[in-house]
């Protein structure tokens, strides 16, 4: 059980920074042999396998655009909804680790 919820932590919060990285990427985009170094800094032990299961996730959700070429490299962009989740502008529903944002106060 504590297994399993640690999985859906990890999970969750691996979709979160793939949308982050995926963000600082704009509006060139990026591939996946770029983004797996970024999550191992979070997840020392991430593979690409783990790393594409999250981003089919996310292409899923309508969060990212990822196009596939013929030598099988992964680019990764993100949609108009990945933008407006990543910035707070609309909700984000079950599945992705978003922090909760706090306005600031002016």
């Amino acid at each position: 059980m504590m297994k399993q919820l640690s999985e859906k932590i990890r999970r969750e919060a691996m979709r979160w920074h793939l949308l982050q990285i995926a963000d600082v990427a704009r509006p060139v985009g990026i591939y996946t042999e770029a983004m797996l170094p970024i999550i191992q800094s979070v997840y020392a032990d991430a593979t690409e396998n783990e790393l594409r299961r999250n981003l089919d996730y996310l292409e899923e959700r309508e969060l990212v655009k990822v196009k596939k070429d013929p030598t099988d490299r992964w680019f990764v962009e993100l949609t108009r909804y990945g933008i407006e989740v990543v910035e707070y502008t609309i909700d984000c529903q079950p599945g992705i680790a978003r922090p909760i944002h706090h306005a600031s106060r002016g």
